[in-house]
């Protein structure tokens, strides 16, 4: 079929032809928007999921609904080994100065534009020009107290939005990398802004251990944010989201293509772009049949393979490596510490630091105490693809050096 006209497209965070399955959180989202904008309280959401259940096309989707409702919004992803304060000066720079183009007061963004410069300082984050006359404002948000700056910091920028009648969204991807301190200051800060009513919201997006990670900075997370799980879509809505496009197009699936596409990938939305793509190329003419689906499995699991997940395989050292090839050995479901010790020959000890940089990379996670799981849907059956024989390597036997003089 014409591949031009294709309406599939996976990618990282690109926008399906059909978001099927996750209306109910954009209309929570919609909610909490509306009741900030009346001066009301509400929850912002955390999107929590694995990788591919498009998490990071829905948080495109929540900052776009702000964008919309007139929110000063600003989108971001939190990469590893960089700290909040880092991330947050230039777009908070960003947004005081559209909000300083607004009708009214000015004394309120210059005072946060001030701040700006003396949070920044205090953290050595470069900042670029803030306007002429904007000088650092000493004794405010320059302590180098994380909690405490970063509140100061944020009221005051709540304060100038609210001088000028508008409303800021700060939309956070990854925010797993941020580690359990920058966490616990950002919630801290956003909990004191919602003490005192002023117009931020935060929405973020994580893998299954931003949960505890939240949990564990500030005890009180639960209560400023709902903790929405991300999955793969239902079968209803996984065929809606295959079906709908080449409709518009003039294309329909057969019922055994449907089946399946569904069972071949579990319903996680980035592989139903992969097989609805591949499928789409294989047709010959207006119907999609079982067969196309079935031979879209080696087209679409080959590109998968060289981009979705090789990327994350040329992340890992030898060792960690290793460890998840010995957890697909077990399977796909989560396992035992103990278990993928034994495949390793390891006492568990020594390969607990290996699984805790798996952890840090986003390549696993703990679903419950002792246990892990990939954090990559069918990662386990790369693993074997890309690493067929699985050999644990002896463990190294260090020989003491001798003490007595003879060799």
């Amino acid at each position: 079929m014409d591949r031009d006209s294709n309406p599939f497209a996976p990618g990282a965070g690109n926008q399906p032809p059909e978001l099927t399955g996750r209306l109910p959180i954009v209309e929570a989202t919609r909610v909490t928007l509306a009741r900030l904008r009346r001066g009301l309280s509400d929850r912002s959401q955390m999107l929590i999921g694995l990788r591919g259940v498009g998490k990071t096309v829905l948080l495109n989707r929540l900052d776009q609904l702000a964008r919309d409702a007139g929110y000063q919004s600003v989108i971001l992803e939190a990469p590893e080994n960089k700290r909040i304060a880092e991330l947050l000066v230039p777009e908070i720079r960003r947004i005081l100065l559209r909000i300083d183009l607004l009708e009214g007061a000015k004394d309120g963004v210059r005072r946060a534009l001030g701040a700006l410069r003396t949070f920044a300082s205090a953290f050595k984050v470069t900042i670029g020009d803030v306007g002429v006359g904007i000088h650092p404002s000493p004794g405010i948000a320059d302590s180098g107290d994380l909690d405490r700056d970063l509140t100061d910091m944020l009221v005051l920028l709540g304060e100038a939005a609210a001088q000028k009648s508008t409303l800021v969204a700060i939309l956070i991807d990854e925010m797993q990398y941020l580690g359990e301190r920058d966490l616990g200051s950002l919630i801290a800060a956003l909990h004191r802004v919602s003490q005192r009513g002023l117009p931020i919201v935060l929405f973020g997006a994580g893998l299954p251990q931003l949960t505890g990670l939240m949990g564990n900075a500030k005890s009180y997370a639960e209560r400023l944010f709902v903790f929405s799980e991300i999955g793969p879509l239902t079968r209803e809505d996984a065929y809606r989201a295959l079906e709908e496009p080449v409709i518009r197009n003039g294309v329909a699936f057969a019922p055994e293509a449907l089946h399946e596409i569904f069972d071949a990938t579990e319903g996680y939305p980035y592989f139903l772009q992969e097989w609805g793509k591949h499928a789409w190329n294989l047709a010959e003419g207006a119907r999609i049949t079982a067969d196309n689906a079935i031979a879209a499995r080696a087209e679409a699991i080959a590109e998968m393979d060289q981009s979705f997940f090789r990327v994350r395989f040329d992340r890992l050292a030898p060792a960690e490596r290793d460890y998840l090839r010995a957890m697909a050995e077990l399977g796909p479901d989560a396992h035992r510490s103990g278990d993928i010790a034994a495949q390793l020959q390891r006492p568990v000890e020594q390969v607990a630091p290996v699984r805790a940089r798996v952890i840090a990379k986003g390549m696993a996670y703990a679903p419950a105490h002792g246990d892990t799981a990939f954090t990559v849907p069918m990662f386990d059956a790369y693993m074997r693809r890309v690493m067929p024989e699985f050999a644990p390597k002896p463990p190294r036997v260090r020989t003491p050096l001798s003490t007595s003089g003879n060799p």
